[in-house]
């Protein structure tokens, strides 16, 4: 229990940019490092989390919790994951409020923003290599890659709501894939 609220603590602590911008440093510690889980398992974790209502990064260490010590794990995982962002919140709210015009707090703000696109579409490759999806041109790749354009498209161009997108795709996949 006390490894999994570490893991955790450390996770919140370190990671910046929102819950998608954690899955790698999540894989690092719960694959690489613990082997709690292997690959597959916790790229099953992530698109559950992704789904599921709530933060994806607690999400996942609610279902990784739960996997390794039941409710209590998954509850000691949770408190790991939120506790850090609630102390930072608190103590940065404290203050932020009279250093926000600061020039060197906007730019240091300004420059965290590309690190954290960067995470985010590193932890987008980094789940399409680990599932297979970019290792040859097959049928199954070009026509997950036509899934992906087309719900992209449907995203930004149509402004269709991401709940029906995730539905349709789920559909199609069952279409094809089934």
């Amino acid at each position: 229990m006390w490894e999994l609220f570490v893991t955790f603590f450390t996770i919140g602590i370190v990671s910046f940019g929102g819950g998608y911008a954690m899955i790698p440093l999540i894989q690092e510690e719960i694959v690489v490092q613990h082997q709690w889980m292997s690959i597959q398992e916790f790229t099953d974790v992530i698109a559950v989390a992704g789904m599921s209502p709530g933060p994806i990064a607690t999400n996942s260490a609610i279902f990784i919790g739960y996997n390794q010590m039941g409710v209590w794990g998954a509850v000691v995982s949770a408190v790991g994951m939120i506790l850090p962002s609630l102390i930072i919140i608190l103590m940065v709210g404290a203050i932020f409020y009279k250093v926000q015009k600061n020039i060197m707090v906007k730019s240091a703000l300004y420059g965290l923003r590309a690190i954290i696109t960067g995470l985010i579409v590193y932890a987008a490759i980094l789940f399409a290599v680990n599932n297979g999806l970019v290792t040859s041109f097959s049928f199954y790749t070009m026509s997950l890659l036509v899934i992906y354009g087309a719900s992209l498209v449907a995203l930004i161009y149509f402004k269709i709501h991401p709940v029906y997108v995730i539905l349709i795709s789920g559909l199609i996949g069952i279409a094809v894939y089934g």
